[in-house]
């Protein structure tokens, strides 16, 4: 065998152990568990008392838009951050000397179509928190 096949011999050791390993716990764990339901272990436990309605609760879309929002906004930071420090870069400029005119282009684009979600989030009332 080739020494290019002999280094993958730990990796294929390792991928053959994670794959069995997890089935082999849910085995012994199977097996080492004890079994004596009882129908008071299999009520639903809240706090010591019984439960009080269904578990099914309705939650407004207003939390789920207002995250999205924040994502939107999170990822503009968090890609406009490693652009600002290489703008002007001069071991970037080196090596791609059309750098600063590229890359003004994209973060022009990159930050319309953010704003672009800005305003759609506005007109669907994302920072209106009451209506």
């Amino acid at each position: 065998m080739t020494d290019v096949v002999l280094d993958y011999i730990p990796i294929a050791v390792m991928l053959i152990f994670a794959l069995i390993l997890p089935f082999v716990i849910m085995f012994i764990v199977k097996q080492i568990t004890p079994r004596n339901p009882a129908r008071f272990k299999n009520t639903t436990y809240e706090c010591g008392k019984e439960p009080i309605g269904g578990a099914q609760v309705r939650f407004n879309v207003m939390y789920y838009l207002l995250a999205i929002v924040f994502v939107l906004f999170d990822v503009e930071i968090l890609f406009l951050y490693p652009w600002a420090s290489s703008y002007k870069n001069p071991a970037v400029l080196s090596v791609f000397p059309a750098f600063t005119s590229v890359a003004l282009f994209e973060m022009t684009l990159f930050i319309l179509l953010l704003l672009v979600g800005y305003v759609y989030a506005w007109k669907k009332g994302a920072f209106t928190w009451m209506r």
